[in-house]
């Protein structure tokens, strides 16, 4: 996974994993999905991203059950 701000475009990007676009589905306005030909999820796109995200240029990360 990763995970880019764009601090020009002010777009914030999280990319689950790699492959060719086959399409894009804009969920709400600002917020779009980003599909292979099989229909899974590639990446999600948040346009305006420091009007939705606190400090979109950090990221925190948490790992559920890990010991």
């Amino acid at each position: 996974m990763k995970v880019i701000y764009d601090k020009g475009t002010d777009m914030l990007s999280i990319i689950l994993r790699s492959g060719s676009v086959a399409e894009s589905d804009e969920v709400r306005p600002g917020l779009i999905l980003d599909y292979d030909r099989r229909g899974q999820l590639l990446s999600l796109e948040l346009l305006d991203a420091s009007e939705q995200v606190k400090a979109p240029q950090a990221v925190e990360f948490a790992l559920a059950g890990a010991d």
